[in-house]
């Protein structure tokens, strides 16, 4: 189908539509009620081929479904499959798309389809790494270096491209099989080993220099996942970014007045000396967070198998007991129906009702033992609650200390800086007085002088 005809009635996918497609394919012998009482989280196979389906929507019931027809309708967009995370097969050829997206989701698909569409790229599929079988012939794509996007699928082994613009390409068969080395099935044919020798001679330094430089990407890969795992365990230990001088660094990042400071004689000397010791007691703190992260993990795994064995021995006691009480209760059945006399059957079914009260008693009092075990971890849920509440107080009081202190030693700076700047202006007042009274004396002791002519 893949036009869009101006005489269709365009649908969109809804639960009407898929009830009706689920009822054609379940098997004959099922009857009406039967067909339509099935769950849809039940269905694994779902064919909506050929009903001119124009908007994929109304699956996300379909949680199991590993299997989706969608062919031969007027679909412009790949969207709303996003709950079909097991979708192992999918057909969407013969549509109407251009852009490959909306894939993300479906990690578990090995064969996918979109053959006559009008797709000009082969892009985002990167999520699918589980796929073998890749059918994109009679698109609109153009140029051949596309196809070395298909060389992160490890397990990519049938392709399809015929029909597409770049097959016209003189080198497209032996650059889509040098690229592609573990390709089995090229456009509905075996790769044989001719065309495969013939193809990595000739693209033998491209394909070694790509191989260079997935190995490259593969490294730096794997030490950015390891770095983030290895932050991932220090955040679980609650000691992200204190192995080094982060914190210390962060502090000074934008800090404009510290670098001032640090132009004053000394202080850069002063500086170096805190920061190495600053780092040294983050990192102290780093190495005795995780200690105490692995001592957390140590008693929560001992806890956990202690409450696994606790729960095992508490199954196999209300085992014993409820066997024992099975052979009892069936032997006094037996008694009560042969009973003699209607006294010895009241008397064998009132030690049947104490023997069943018995056994209530005993299961219950197994099961608060068990809750009993629980309410340790409250308790000492409890415990560290309340030193947890009691090291707050205290550091609120060592943050109020710290804050009186900084207090006090500003004022104390600014009554320092104030009394400097004081005395400095009596003294200099002091001295422009005296050197205004010298000079007054300097010139009345100059004005004094009597000039007496030289006798001639």
């Amino acid at each position: 189908m893949s036009q869009f005809n101006n005489n269709i009635e365009p649908n969109i996918i809804d639960d009407k539509m898929v009830q009706k497609a689920i009822e054609e394919q379940c098997p004959e012998d099922l009857n009406l009620a039967e067909r339509e009482a099935i769950n849809f989280k039940d269905v694994t196979e779902l064919q909506l081929s050929f009903r001119n389906i124009l908007q994929i929507d109304s699956l996300w019931h379909f949680e199991n479904l590993t299997k989706l027809q969608l062919d031969n309708n007027i679909i412009e967009k790949i969207e709303g499959l996003e709950s079909l995370v097991h979708l192992a097969w999918l057909d969407l050829s013969f549509n109407n798309i251009e852009v490959i997206e909306g894939l993300d989701a479906l990690v578990k698909l090995q064969d996918l389809s979109l053959s006559n569409n009008r797709i000009s790229k082969i892009e985002h599929m990167d999520t699918l790494q589980e796929l073998q079988i890749f059918s994109i012939g009679k698109n609109n794509l153009t140029t051949l270096e596309d196809v070395i996007y298909l060389r992160r699928f490890k397990n990519l082994r049938t392709l399809n491209l015929a029909g597409n613009p770049l097959c016209e390409d003189q080198r497209y068969t032996l650059f889509v099989v040098a690229h592609l080395p573990h390709l089995v099935y090229l456009d509905f044919r075996l790769v044989n080993d001719t065309t495969r020798e013939a193809a990595v001679l000739k693209y033998q330094d491209l394909t070694e220099l790509l191989e260079l430089e997935e190995a490259e990407a593969l490294a730096q890969l794997k030490e950015k996942q390891a770095k983030q795992k290895e932050l991932e365990y220090h955040t679980a230990a609650f000691v992200e970014y204190l192995n080094g001088s982060f914190l210390f660094d962060s502090l000074y990042a934008e800090d404009p007045e510290a670098a001032k400071l640090a132009y004053l004689p000394g202080v850069a000397d002063l500086l170096q000396t805190y920061r190495k010791e600053f780092v040294l007691v983050c990192e102290n703190l780093f190495n005795y967070g995780l200690e105490e992260h692995e001592k957390r993990e140590a008693e929560v795994s001992s806890f956990c198998e202690s409450l696994r064995a606790a729960l095992m021995a508490n199954q196999q006691e209300n085992r014993k007991i409820i066997l024992d009480f099975e052979c009892r209760h069936k032997r006094r059945l037996d008694e009560i129906h042969n009973a003699r006399s209607y006294d010895i059957a009241e008397s064998k079914r009132a030690e049947s009702k104490e023997d069943i009260l018995q056994l209530s008693e005993a299961l219950m009092t197994l099961e608060m033992l068990i809750a009993d075990q629980l309410e340790l971890l409250v308790d000492k849920t409890t415990i560290v609650k309340a030193l947890d509440t009691s090291h707050g107080i205290r550091l609120l009081k060592i943050n109020k200390r710290e804050s009186d202190i900084l207090c006090s030693t500003y004022r104390w700076q600014a009554s320092v800086t104030e009394k400097a700047f004081q005395n400095e202006i009596d003294r200099n007042r002091d001295c422009i007085k005296k050197i205004l009274q010298y000079i007054d004396t300097l010139q009345e002791e100059l004005d004094n002088i009597t000039i007496v002519e030289p006798v001639q």
